[in-house]
């Protein structure tokens, strides 16, 4: 099972002990993955999903919220590739229906797909220009808190988050997904908008937000394993930078003790340890002695011992020595 699914899973068990928080999230759902079809003089509220935890959800919602009968029906969708799985949840009577809409503040939607008369069936998101949810189903922080939900469970994901940590929701139109980016940044998170093709995503890339996103939703395992999955993650990021950073000196080190070897030599070839002032001549063979050791480790070799900056300035003088042998040379 993906890190989303175990997600989805854990917020279809959130049922809402407020009516007005099972309002908000039914609202929420019923916008991004239901249809509002004329039926006689009324309408029938009619959800699809590929996904059964939706299915689930939306169904005890109804059941809990307006204690109705509800249709729940399931068919195979078969195609060259795969064969899937709709769930439909079907409100049929339309004066239950009607008391439904007028609960969500969703009539307006009905009135306008009943005088449509259309052929097919039109989603109520792509009939209305204003916020997918009425304001005044979100006007508390739960509310706001189950219409996040909602909005997940039916259009929502999460990567995996040992690849990479993105959070997205799609919405069909761009006054849902304005809505939804409002309420999402009044808990803090900082969610963005994108454009993908017919639809608006609205998305948070950075892994601490994610988090953030899950506390919102009351996913609180999930969030407990996200965030265990996050300080791995930072431990190896940590291990991995000292050891970059441990290796990197190393073969600075290395680098440096062949060049200061090599000018040695070349100085000592040309003219011999004897010209050298005693402390140079000791530094000299101490390094052609131990080309692995450290400046440190030089330094404690001396006799008097010295600092890692005395035997830095000991080889540089080394090395200017050697170049003004190679100036006059030529």
């Amino acid at each position: 099972m993906s890190f989303s699914q175990e997600v989805r899973q854990e917020l279809s068990a959130q049922i809402p002990a407020a009516r007005h928080c099972r309002l908000a999230e039914l609202a929420m759902m019923i916008r991004l993955a239901g249809e509002i079809l004329p039926a006689g003089d009324g309408q029938v509220i009619k959800i699809r999903t590929e996904n059964f935890l939706v299915a689930r959800k939306c169904f005890t919602l109804l059941k809990k919220t307006f204690n109705i009968s509800v249709d729940v029906s399931v068919h195979i969708l078969r195609s060259e590739k795969k064969s899937d799985w709709i769930y439909t949840v079907l409100v049929r009577d339309p004066e239950t229906a009607g008391h439904i809409l007028r609960a969500l503040k969703m009539a307006d939607d009905a009135v306008i797909l009943a005088g449509a008369k259309e052929e097919k069936p039109v989603r109520p998101s792509s009939v209305r220009n204003g916020p997918a949810v009425d304001p005044l189903l979100v006007q508390q922080p739960c509310c706001r808190r189950a219409c996040i939900r909602g909005a997940f469970l039916c259009a929502g994901s999460i990567s995996n988050p040992e690849k990479f940590y993105h959070f997205e929701i799609v919405c069909p139109t761009r006054s849902c997904a304005g809505q939804l980016q409002a309420l999402i940044h009044s808990f803090g998170p900082d969610a963005k908008i994108v454009q993908r093709k017919s639809h608006y995503i609205v998305y948070i890339k950075e892994g601490a937000q994610i988090v953030d996103m899950l506390n919102i939703m009351e996913a609180h395992v999930s969030l407990m394993n996200l965030e265990n999955i996050r300080i791995v993650r930072e431990m190896r990021n940590s291990v991995n930078r000292k050891v970059n950073c441990e290796a990197a000196n190393i073969n600075k080190t290395v680098n440096a003790s062949v060049r200061q070897a090599e000018e040695i030599r070349f100085l000592i070839d040309r003219i011999g340890f004897e010209q050298l002032p005693s402390n140079l001549a000791e530094t000299a063979r101490l390094r052609l002695d131990h080309p692995d050791a450290s400046l440190a480790e030089l330094g404690e070799m001396l006799t008097p011992p010295i600092g890692k900056s005395g035997v830095n300035h000991r080889l540089r003088k080394l090395g200017r020595l050697a170049e003004q042998v190679r100036e006059s040379e030529e």
